[in-house]
């Protein structure tokens, strides 16, 4: 899977240091406030983020709700955080991944969407649970999204961080 170009992979600067960038991508019960159709979730069997850590996400498009599976399959603080997605019938859905890469003025934002479910997936068990037919074009839309609230956010905390400690 790692050796697969992303399907969809967008990136912004963000003036923050890398690891309150990470901090804020990896808290995924508090991701919700960053994405339009995620609303965030709990961790099943542990206390945050770590390689085989899982999770169960919740998302909602209007009226529709619908929850997933997910595992962290990469986990490096301020570095990379990536996590495959699964129907709660086990069904491989997508994989996302953000990577962080420290720069002169803060850091680089990337975020990977990897499409990897089956065809049944993207034409119909898909759009009949979330009500989204084009997904790739949402999620577009979804990935710009989040970056753009990330990136407010992180150089928020960042410039109070900075301010308090002068």
């Amino acid at each position: 899977m790692d050796r697969v170009e992303p399907s969809i992979t967008r990136s912004i600067h963000i003036a923050a240091d890398p690891l309150t960038v990470w901090s804020l991508l990896s808290d995924l019960p508090r991701m919700g406030r960053f994405s339009p159709e995620n609303v965030g979730g709990h961790w099943v069997d542990a206390d945050g983020p770590a390689v085989g850590a899982r999770f169960r996400g919740t998302n909602r498009n209007g009226k529709k709700q619908w929850h997933t599976r997910v595992k962290i399959v990469h986990c490096r603080p301020g570095l990379r955080f990536t996590f495959d997605v699964r129907s709660p019938f086990g069904v491989r859905v997508s994989r996302w991944e953000y990577v962080v890469t420290a720069t002169a003025t803060g850091c680089e934002l990337t975020e990977n969407w990897y499409r990897v479910g089956s065809v049944f997936v993207r034409r119909f068990l898909g759009p009949k649970v979330t009500g989204r037919a084009d997904r790739p074009g949402f999620n577009t839309f979804s990935i710009e999204y989040t970056l753009a609230a990330l990136k407010a956010e992180a150089e928020i905390q960042w410039a109070r961080r900075k301010t308090s400690a002068a």
